[in-house]
């Protein structure tokens, strides 16, 4: 097995630890949360990871060949708290006093020696695990070597993939994308007016810095072209800047580097007991920490040398293999394709598994030059058609059944989705095969992009290796199907398996039905809003500049803070680490000050109209010859069950805007077809009083009260309770979900004080709410989950968190349970509507807004079928009161609200 490196970007990782975990003291008054997070972070050594050799990278003091090519490097940071330098030389003494090896060198930041340290090791054949947080490091990931980073906080491996999906760019590309953009923290200045996502574009097209100057008249945007060739400079400086040095350290004597034999927590003991840190070494001597611990071998890997990934480029072959598989057998099924999107991907081949230790792959379109036999379109369709008689396992059916249902016509049948078991059996946990795979069986999977080089898709790879890669796939989906089901039995869990099967799995039909039909849009009238807020951003800016008489730019906090705090001379009292803070909540304190600061929170309104909604969605729409957008459904996105949805995200399109400028006004029903809006009514609180059965609540919901006029009625009495329903809706909908005193008297405007007694008069009108709210607490805090009204658990890990964490665990199973209930209830509904109107082309579901379905329904259907819809989403489930449904009709979105 390849051996491992862990190197430890040391100031940047206790600089984290220190922003992470509350201020703590010691009896004596001395800071020790820095400390704590260091010890936590050693203790966890072989239980958050393996490693067998481990350096701590430091910075040297004074300049580096940095502050030589550039004298305001790092100019602007802001000071260092107190505290955190009281225990920085601390945490620093003891790395020795622990045994482990420390790495600096004059004339270099820890950044350098981290990348220098990692070349090397990668060139000595070693895995490099770095322990950041420092996007700077991005740039070593390499994926072919196995160096990443590990976010020791989340407990996160950050690949190749993880920087393309955060930043766009590969980690080879990270500098080129680091020039432009720039660096306020580091005062590295970039190329002025390029933002991320310029950079971004800038890099997927040329490639690199030098090939995009190179190209420089091949660049579309006038305005783009100017601001590269007015920063040029700076860009190349900048490149200098960012680029990590790899050759100021070695490892001379790999032997130095190997983890002490001694529990590394014991060597500090006296100075942890002085500092009244003693929690870690009760739970050294009472438990031994995880420290150098072996990995038990998992029996199952026992049958790895065994495996056999078969390749059936024939058809006899692949007939003998389909007629050997038992009547009743469990058969794992995956594609291999061109592209994720399921829209624009051609199939190249599939795997199945029904047997222990071996699984086959059909190739059906690999397309390099001199590749072998391969079975025809015709051949595979008909042996899918077979397979699918059986009890079918995915990971991930959704895609799959998109897939096929694109390519062959044909509907996959769903026995079992492993991504869905992992996500019921731990909805914080990532759901990724070769994560399962890795944790259940000790196993590390083939990873994709350790075959299909950049710029290529899988029809590039051999048939040898494509087997090898593709079967595996199929073959751990399936033990890990097996395994998922003996840990329901060994939890006893029965009933969450239950809800798999009856609920969920169920659901993947109605989000790939969704996901196929899409929604219209406007394009037209997005043409129109863009030219209107282009317009008006311009005139904004204008005004802006006028206001403070000077030009500077708007989307800039750190000139913004300058013009406010500097210039304005208003009185700052939130800093960030790059400078003034410049965020809504400050701009909204200040907006009486001065006429600009209104002028830029409207700016900045427009400014994310423009670029969050309007140029997207103008986009996406365009890509589609009837400008319907196909947005992702993810069934596994939030711990709560809630759906989220992704390119785009249609779940946060706001309800309105300016006047003039209405987002959802641009999704439109087809011709001859109305948008057909069916909206659960006050879903979380008519669930609050289906638990606690809250004698005031059920009333009002039973009679069809105004449950929020009641609200008012019971806290204000009867004069004022009018004039206070709005205060009453806050408070209802607030307490769902944790809402205090303080956020309270913030959200309207109030003292706390006066916020207190509205919440003392709630819980004093409606008693069993509070008795029912701290029950869910209650339960969390015994027996770390929570249930949701099918029974749908979300684990909490209240006892392992600090104190801090608690208070938000308490919160976010209060809101689990509301929210998680709710969606069980539209899951339900749009299960049962989808299978009585999944082929009528008359009636199409086409988004789920958490509440709200929106369905496209032909004219003269609508009176009919939405009041069917109605009517199945108000009888889904009988609770205690009764639920109750709105239903708008309308040419958009917009109009339905």
């Amino acid at each position: 097995m390849k051996k491992s490196i862990t190197i430890i970007d040391t100031f940047g990782f206790l600089f984290r630890s220190y922003f992470a975990l509350p201020p703590l003291r010691s009896n004596e008054g001395l800071p020790t949360g820095l400390l704590t997070g260091f010890t936590n972070f050693i203790a966890g050594i072989g239980k958050d990871f393996q490693t067998d050799y481990i350096v701590f990278a430091l910075d040297s003091k004074g300049d580096t060949f940095r502050t030589e090519l550039f004298e305001n490097y790092k100019a602007q940071r802001p000071d260092v708290p107190e505290d955190l330098l009281t225990q920085l030389p601390i945490a620093i003494s003891w790395v020795e006093k622990m045994g482990f090896k420390i790495a600096i060198r004059t004339g270099y930041e820890a950044d350098d020696i981290v990348a220098s340290i990692a070349k090397d090791a990668k060139e000595k054949g070693l895995e490099v695990r770095i322990v950041s947080h420092d996007k700077d490091l991005y740039q070593l990931i390499d994926d072919d070597n196995s160096v990443y980073l590990f976010d020791p906080t989340k407990k996160q491996v950050i690949n190749e993939a993880k920087c393309i999906e955060k930043y766009g760019v590969t980690p080879k590309q990270f500098t080129d994308y680091q020039s432009l953009v720039g660096d306020t923290a580091d005062n590295i200045p970039g190329v002025r007016g390029v933002g991320a996502k310029t950079a971004q574009s800038l890099i997927e097209q040329f490639g690199s810095l030098e090939n995009i100057y190179s190209n420089i008249e091949n660049i579309e945007k006038k305005r783009t072209k100017e601001l590269l060739l007015e920063s040029k400079d700076n860009a190349f400086l900048s490149k200098k800047l960012v680029t990590l040095k790899n050759d100021c350290h070695v490892i001379s004597n790999l032997d130095e580097f190997t983890l002490p034999l001694e529990n590394p927590i014991l060597k500090i003991s006296d100075e942890l007991i002085k500092y009244d840190m003693t929690k870690i070494l009760e739970r050294v001597n009472k438990n031994g920490l995880s420290y150098k611990t072996e990995i038990p071998q998992s029996p199952q890997k026992k049958s790895i040398e065994k495996i056999e990934y078969i390749l059936l480029d024939n058809e006899n072959d692949l007939s003998l293999a389909i007629n050997k598989i038992p009547r009743d057998s469990y058969i794992s099924f995956d594609t291999e394709t061109t592209n994720l999107d399921t829209a624009k991907a051609k199939i190249i081949g599939f795997s199945f598994c029904y047997e222990e230790n071996k699984a086959y792959y059909v190739p059906i379109a690999h397309s390099y030059l001199g590749v072998g036999n391969q079975i025809s379109h015709d051949v595979a369709r008909k042996t899918i058609e077979i397979l699918n008689r059986y009890k079918l396992i995915f990971q991930n059916f959704k895609y799959d059944w998109q897939i096929i249902k694109n390519n062959f016509g044909l509907d996959l049948k769903l026995y079992a989705d492993t991504m869905i078991l992992s996500w019921l059996l731990n909805t914080s946990e990532k759901i990724g095969l070769d994560y399962q795979v890795e944790k259940q069986f000790g196993h590390k999977m083939i990873a994709f992009d350790d075959i299909v080089k950049k710029g290529e898709d899988f029809s590039s790879i051999e048939l040898a290796e494509a087997c090898e890669y593709a079967a595996e796939d199929a073959l751990w989906t399936l033990k890990l199907f097996n395994r998922q089901l003996d840990i329901f039995k060994e939890r006893k869990e029965e009933e969450l398996l239950n809800i798999a099967f009856e609920l969920e799995f169920n659901f993947i039909y109605v989000l790939a039905s969704m996901e196929q039909k899409g929604i219209k849009i406007d394009v037209n009238l997005l043409r129109k809003y863009k030219e209107m807020i282009s317009q008006y951003l311009i005139e904004l800016t204008s005004q802006i500049h006028q206001a403070v008489d000077e030009n500077f730019n708007i989307n800039s906090p750190k000139q913004l803070g300058i013009i406010l705090f500097e210039k304005l001379g208003f009185t700052s009292y939130k800093n960030t680490k790059r400078g003034y803070a410049t965020d809504e909540s400050v701009l909204e304190s200040l907006k009486d000050k001065h006429i600009v600061v209104p002028l830029v929170l409207k700016y900045r309104e427009a400014f994310k109209i423009q670029f969050t909604y309007i140029e997207p969605l103008l986009e996406f729409g365009l890509r589609d010859k009837e400008h319907r957008i196909f947005s992702s459904f993810l069934q596994t996105g939030t711990a709560t069950g809630r759906l989220s949805s992704k390119t785009p995200n249609l779940q946060n399109v706001p309800v309105g805007s300016q006047s003039e400028i209405q987002i959802r006004k641009a999704f439109v029903a087809k011709d001859g077809y109305k948008l057909v809006g069916v909206d659960y009514s006050q879903i979380e609180l008519r669930l609050l009083a289906h638990f606690s059965q809250d004698e005031a609540l059920v009333k009002a919901f039973k009679e069809d009260l105004d449950i929020h006029l009641q609200t008012a009625v019971k806290i204000f009495g009867e004069d004022e309770a009018k004039s206070k329903r709005a205060i009453a809706k806050t408070i209802n909908f607030g307490l769902l979900y944790g809402m205090g005193s303080k956020k309270l008297a913030h959200t309207l405007g109030i003292s706390i004080k006066e916020a207190k007694i509205y919440i003392n008069s709630y819980f004093e009108a409606f008693k069993s709410v509070k008795e029912y709210l701290k029950s869910i607490e209650d339960g969390v805090i015994q027996k770390g989950y929570v249930k949701t009204l099918l029974n749908r658990k979300r684990l909490f890990d209240f006892q392992g968190a600090s104190p801090i964490l608690q208070a938000g665990i308490l919160r976010e199973a209060v809101n689990t349970l509301f929210q998680g209930s709710a969606a069980d209830l539209i899951k339900l509904a749009m299960i049962k509507i989808h299978l009585k109107y999944k082929d009528n082309e008359n009636v199409r579901m086409l988004l789920q807004i958490h509440d709200e379905l929106i369905f496209e329904i032909k004219d003269e259907y609508v009176d009919e079928v939405k009041e069917d819809i109605k009517d199945i989403m108000e009888n889904i489930f009988v609770l205690n009161i009764p639920l109750k449904v709105s239903v708008a009709v309308g040419d958009s979105w917009q109009d339905l609200k």
